[in-house]
């Protein structure tokens, strides 16, 4: 299957966001290079929020050019045989923990955002990854700084993207 069946078989299976999430599907349909960065009207992308459920915390990235404090995540690439795939590799790249698992039950949210050129829109496809315990993590090339927080603390340094993301993540953990 290619990413792009894939992508689109994960969206269509997403039963949230159902407008936003329509919206993704129509951009893939109208753009069939809308997986890749070249797309200049925007492309997918997958990130994945790193959580430690026993500790209580996330694990956040300074980003390197946006220079906030977000999860893990970036451009789907030629290898990634899956949307979830790509979302694990991005978040094992930028935290540099080695064991993450996916949260079971695909992906936890979708947060369109506008990117400074040459991206302009991410239409990023949301997952949530567990951190296996007493995880060691890394600074990236992408990143200013990779650092826990405690969920309480999350809103304290995090745009609402990711208080979303956390909040959908933590309803997924308690279900």
């Amino acid at each position: 299957m290619s990413l792009i069946d894939d992508a689109v078989l994960v969206l269509k299976g997403y039963e949230d966001q159902t407008e936003l999430r329509q919206a993704y599907l129509d951009h893939l349909a109208e753009h069939p290079d809308g997986l890749w960065k070249a797309c200049r009207a925007g492309h997918i992308t997958a990130s994945a929020l790193v959580v430690d459920p026993e500790a209580g915390r996330v694990l956040l990235t300074l980003h390197r050019k946006l220079r906030m404090w977000l999860q893990m995540g970036g451009h789907c690439e030629a290898g990634d045989s899956s949307l979830a795939a790509a979302a694990l590799r991005e978040a094992t790249e930028e935290s540099g923990v080695s064991g993450l698992s996916l949260l079971p039950g695909g992906p936890v949210r979708l947060d369109r955002h506008p990117i400074p050129p040459p991206c302009h829109c991410h239409f990023d496809v949301q997952y949530a990854v567990v951190a296996p315990p007493g995880a060691a993590h890394a600074v990236s090339d992408e990143s200013l700084d990779v650092r826990w927080f405690g969920y309480d603390e999350v809103a304290d340094v995090a745009d609402e993207s990711v208080v979303r993301l956390l909040e959908a993540t933590r309803a997924r953990l308690a279900a």
